[in-house]
């Protein structure tokens, strides 16, 4: 029996624990996401900087903000087919071995057109979010999965907010060494690339695809070649969870990328201190994201699918609103108070968007991570277009932004979820566990 325990998904989260296979992979799965907002969103703190240094105008700083999330998108969508068939601990080592490269050697771009290449090429190492959610997903039971998700993804994304705080401090410290501020973000940016080549050596070492192995080893491989079904892609359930994505994690990385800018712009603060408060908001990851997840597992259990589903509404207007409230703040200190007010309804509707996910398809978890995934990027996208117009202030931005995000709230409100499926699910993970 207690083979069996060692070699099934777990029912329970113990975050202190890093023994067994499930909880080594769970503490390098977000450790690993963690490494990648470094070298995903390593660049935007200096932005000021290299905005200066290459001469980049509001468009152009526009077109790379675009550039580092749109790659993203196809990406996401690759990543989830090759989690379903590939397995994955593979394909995340070579994402990390890829993604390494672009990183650090953005510094070489000396203009706005490699530059905008050299972000846009960055922008793959997005997918590893999808990866992060399709493994934890394989190591946790149904009724634990959307807090692990939640916790995985929360922590992962912290990166975001670490980055901003530290990157202007590697920066600084590399001036102080004695070398030109053209100089500095360059060599700043090689830091984030090593990084990802040590996690990518740590991931192939010591993960496995699943409780019970790797997929070559249990045969996953060969079981899972015909696996996917396409036809999925009529299920509305799924591209309302898209469009929920778009506007909670698809925000969140358009503020990491805007925010210095923000701060800098708007309310005057030096690159170091507009990379704090910039920072601020991606640390509520820290227990955000992970409180969306564990009140969608309560409010699962009780009411279903159907409550996580109102839920997930609620917190996009909540989030909504409080955007609104920021893009309106006439001062710093309301700025901040806004920010941390809509950062946690947002970062609350990511991790609920994900204790969704695996249950509207068991089959083919991958490819619905993928597209969800795909959406927030898309969002991200879509809204870099509106902070790279000449004609529209970032307070304006803001504001349209709120607006959209309350209008999915109501998209989300009147999609009705099944029930989830708990015997099922269960059934999948067991059949999955033997296969």
């Amino acid at each position: 029996m207690s083979a069996n325990i060692i070699n099934t998904p777990l029912e329970k989260l113990s975050i202190f624990k890093g023994k067994g296979v499930q909880m080594r992979t769970f503490h390098i799965t977000w450790l690993t996401f963690f490494v990648c907002f470094f070298g995903w969103f390593g660049i935007a703190p200096l932005m000021p900087t290299i905005r200066a240094d290459l001469n980049l105008t509001k468009a152009e700083v526009g077109n790379t903000i675009i550039a580092a999330v749109s790659a993203t998108i196809i990406a996401r969508l690759l990543i989830g087919k090759l989690c379903d068939t590939w397995g994955p601990r593979k394909t995340y080592t070579a994402l990390l071995l890829i993604g390494a490269i672009p990183v650090m050697g953005v510094g070489l771009a000396h203009d706005y057109t490699t530059f905008l290449l050299f972000r846009l090429a960055i922008g793959i190492i997005g997918a590893s979010f999808v990866i992060t959610q399709f493994h934890t997903s394989m190591m946790f039971a149904p009724t634990i999965k959307g807090t692990a998700n939640a916790v995985a993804g929360g922590w992962g994304n912290l990166g975001g907010g670490i980055t901003n705080m530290l990157m202007p401090l590697i920066f600084a410290a590399i001036v102080g060494a004695g070398y030109t501020k053209s100089e500095a973000w360059r060599y700043a940016m090689i830091l984030p690339g090593v990084l990802l080549l040590v996690m990518a050596f740590v991931y192939y070492k010591f993960t496995k695809d699943t409780p019970a192995g790797n997929y070559d080893e249990i045969g996953r491989t060969k079981a899972t070649k015909t696996k996917t079904d396409y036809t999925i892609l009529k299920d509305w359930r799924i591209w309302s969870l898209a469009l929920a994505y778009a506007v909670c994690f698809g925000m969140e990385i358009t503020f990491d990328n805007v925010a210095a800018l923000h701060f800098v712009d708007t309310f005057k603060l030096s690159q170091s201190s507009a990379g704090l408060w910039a920072g601020v908001f991606g640390f509520m990851n820290i227990f955000a994201r992970a409180l969306g997840g564990i009140f969608a597992d309560k409010v699962g259990n009780k009411y279903g699918m159907k409550g996580k589903g109102l839920l997930l509404a609620c917190v996009l207007l909540l989030e909504g609103i409080c955007l609104l409230l920021f893009a309106q703040s006439g001062n710093l200190a309301m700025a901040i108070v806004t920010m941390l007010s809509f950062a946690l309804f947002l970062k609350m509707a990511n991790g609920t968007t994900y204790a969704i996910v695996p249950f509207v398809n068991e089959k083919n978890v991958g490819l619905v991570a993928g597209i969800v995934g795909a959406g927030g990027n898309v969002g991200g996208m879509l809204f870099g277009f509106l902070f790279k117009s000449e004609t529209i202030t970032y307070v304006q931005a803001f504001t349209y932004i709120g607006f959209v995000v309350m209008t999915v709230s109501g998209i989300v409100f009147v999609t009705r979820y099944q029930k989830a499926k708990v015997i099922e699910a269960v059934e999948a993970e067991t059949e999955f566990a033997a296969a």
